[in-house]
């Protein structure tokens, strides 16, 4: 096709091109403006290389080298006239056009859906055939968009080119900077019709909406589960797949979710970002300082339906309502013994091993409960960080305090069953019933006698010894 001549094969008028009404044609054969210049992301010089066998070189120099031009001046002849945008090319202008008018040309043969351009045709095909032609050279990620690879390389890089012009951050996405933008301007311009919330960026308020509505767009193909966003579809088919693609590069943990990695790096770094607003505390993850929280607040969120109890914690919930159900999932696989929690069966099976993981850094001693050894810790440092409020007793543990809170509101929330009697503490409690029941559980081991208190058996073990 060397050497044809443009004009005799198209019909373009012999007249000099003005660069005012710059009208680029080229031999229908070559495909690209038939539908006003399609490069499908290519440049007009990467079109030209490709092309080389059709003396593309010759055909600007020859016809539209005023046209070619305008690559290099920066010219843009064309302006919209709804907006202020100016455009090279008449195709690029064709296409903005649309945004104005609301036309979709491009009908999807597959689905309902249709486009403004044919390159988002183009790219939206590749939903149904899976096609994915971009892929990273860093790793095994590959992108149905040259967009999303592009910025999926600066997870690599650690580019971060979209500056904040407020304050020093930066970030590799723009959409983020636009997000952060909001955080000094306090514009939210997306109110949910159904309660009082507002929303800086439109996918924010959409996802919000589907609190009120119930609607979950994204199911899962493996199981029935249907989820609101997208990333948490994406994550939850990883237990089917069993895929963790995000590596720590400090050990050998790796992570289902980007934002699992972030926050175990903070166990390398030491890092504890989240600041709590009542005190000095901070934490290493987000949950753990809102739920840290709630102890000044006094927040129970996690309201039981079957009685008047509320819990700063969702698990404490789950496992409270155990105690409704009877429900005790953690079996013993050494006895008949089954636990309503996890961490109950973690500690009775210890009792089997003997194990006691928790060791005393100031004397021998170690333990099977990580909670006993901290308090036994304090009988060497001291401490005792439980103030009571009415007084200025101080105590080494939280539920010394408790009951001796009781000693000032006069409670005894613990009623004998065989008697009218009752007590401000549990312990007592107990030892009282034995006096019903006859039981002595602590047995000397030298001699046939029991007790029904510990102490009176410590006491007993020192006329053995003649002390």
């Amino acid at each position: 096709m060397s050497g044809v001549n443009v004009k005799e094969e198209t019909g373009v008028n012999e007249d000099p091109i003005k660069i005012q009404d710059v009208q680029i044609q080229f031999k229908e054969e070559i495909e690209i403006y038939e539908d006003p210049i399609d490069f499908t992301g290519e440049t007009r010089e990467s079109y030209i290389v490709k092309h080389e066998d059709l003396d593309l070189d010759k055909t600007f120099a020859e016809n539209n080298i005023v046209s070619h031009q305008i690559t290099h001046t920066g010219e843009k002849p064309y302006q919209c006239s709804q907006c202020e945008k100016y455009f090279s090319y008449r195709s690029a202008f064709i296409g903005h056009q649309r945004i104005h008018t609301v036309e979709k040309p491009y009908k999807c043969s597959q689905c309902d859906k249709a486009f403004n351009q044919k390159i988002n045709l183009k790219s939206h095909m590749r939903t149904h055939t899976g096609e994915q032609p971009y892929q990273c050279s860093q790793c095994d990620k590959a992108f149905t968009q040259k967009i999303n690879l592009k910025s999926h390389m600066r997870t690599h890089t650690g580019e971060q080119p979209y500056k904040c012009s407020q304050c020093d951050k930066a970030f590799s996405r723009n959409d983020a900077l636009i997000k952060h933008k909001s955080t000094h301007t306090g514009v939210k311009p997306y109110q949910c019709s159904q309660c009082e919330k507002y929303f800086t960026n439109k996918g924010g308020f959409i996802v919000h909406q589907r609190i009120h509505t119930g609607e979950k767009p994204y199911q899962c193909s493996q199981c029935d589960q249907a989820f609101t966003h997208k990333h948490v579809l994406i994550g939850h088919q990883r237990t089917h797949t069993r895929n963790k693609p995000y590596q720590c590069n400090q050990c050998d943990k790796a992570f289902s979710y980007t934002n699992n990695l972030e926050s175990h790096m903070r166990t390398h770094t030491g890092e504890k970002p989240y600041q709590c607003s009542h005190c000095e505390k901070s934490f290493t993850y987000k949950d753990g300082c809102i739920v840290h929280q709630r102890i000044h607040t006094g927040e129970k969120p996690y309201q039981c339906s079957q009685c008047d109890q509320a819990f700063t914690h969702k698990h404490v919930l789950i496992e409270h309502k155990r105690t409704h159900t009877g429900d005790k999932p953690y079996q013993c696989s050494q006895c008949i013994k089954a636990f309503s929690r996890s961490s109950y069966l973690i500690r009775h099976q210890r009792t089997h091993t003997g194990e006691k993981p928790y060791q005393c850094s100031k004397c021998d001693k170690a333990f099977t409960h990580k909670h006993v050894l901290i308090r036994h810790q304090r009988t060497h440092t001291g401490d005792k960080p439980y103030q009571c409020s009415q007084c200025d007793k101080a105590f080494s543990y939280s539920h010394i305090l408790t009951s001796h809170m009781r000693t000032h509101t006069g409670e005894k929330p613990y009623q004998c069953s065989h008697c009218e009697k009752s007590f401000t503490d549990k312990g007592g409690c107990i030892v009282h019933q034995r006096i019903h029941t006859g039981d002595k559980p602590y047995q000397c081991s030298k001699c046939d006698k029991a007790f029904t208190q510990r102490s009176n058996l410590i006491t007993h073990h020192k006329s053995h010894h003649g002390e």
